[in-house]
């Protein structure tokens, strides 16, 4: 496996030769090692995985609040990022191939949007992404910035473009049962094939093996197989 650092973030891949591509977005604490990881988790399952850092512009990266921090990140430029991520990727490691995209948390709510935002991508894979603006812990009584926060996660929906399998539990605090009902009726209005997968008795991060608290390996491992196997079927030729 190769590794490397880019302007963009953390390059892992299983070779030189040109491979499917997959942009990781990581949750609100950034380009962690568990980002990293998981992005050579993914490499060794034969993907190009640039594990992108929407924070690399920042001089400091100290989060006392999450959702404070979240709720000042541009959703524009984010999305931005991850389109450069996108054509990294196919001019790159993934030139002549087709590229992906996957989150967590934070991430999630992105890989979502990329889905329905995005050029060229061919697959999107979100985890416990953040859905609602109007509660929860991106909610504000004073209102959200509309420059940077224009619209709704939930609002990009019905313009996917790309193929999705989704992955919430049904005891996250963060992404209410109501919410995760209201994506899948809007992914309904779409024409890209979408699938929303929600666990029985999970929480947030299930997926996160550093973390004792949230870590489920059943569904985990369940999960992660899933979203291999989706990645392989989409992304091959």
């Amino acid at each position: 496996m190769k590794e490397s650092s880019t302007d963009l973030g953390y390059l892992a891949q299983p070779t030189d030769a040109a491979c499917p591509g997959v942009v990781l977005i990581h949750d609100v604490w950034g380009l962690s090692d568990h980002a990293r990881d998981l992005a050579r988790r993914l490499a060794s399952e034969g993907f190009a995985v640039l594990a992108i850092d929407l924070y690399r512009r920042e001089s400091e990266v100290k989060i006392e609040n999450p959702g404070a921090w979240m709720r000042a990140v541009s959703d524009p430029q984010a999305l931005a990022d991850l389109q450069a991520g996108i054509d990294f990727l196919r001019s790159g490691p993934a030139a002549g191939r087709k590229v992906g995209v996957i989150g967590f948390c934070m991430g999630g709510m992105y890989a979502l949007m990329a889905a329905c935002a995005c050029r060229d991508l061919s697959a999107s894979v979100p985890f416990y992404g953040l859905l609602s603006y109007g509660h929860g812990i991106l909610f504000d009584e004073a209102g959200l910035d509309p420059a940077l926060k224009p619209k709704e996660p939930l609002d990009y929906a019905p313009d996917l473009s790309c193929p999705l399998l989704a992955f919430f539990g049904d005891r996250d605090e963060f992404v209410p049962l109501d919410d995760v009902k209201a994506l899948e009726a809007r992914l309904a209005a779409a024409t890209p094939p979408a699938e929303v997968v929600v666990y029985p008795d999970v929480g947030h991060a299930f997926l996160n093996d550093t973390r004792p608290d949230a870590f489920r390996p059943e569904e985990a491992a369940e999960a992660w197989g899933r979203t291999v196997r989706f990645l392989r079927d989409e992304l091959a030729g």
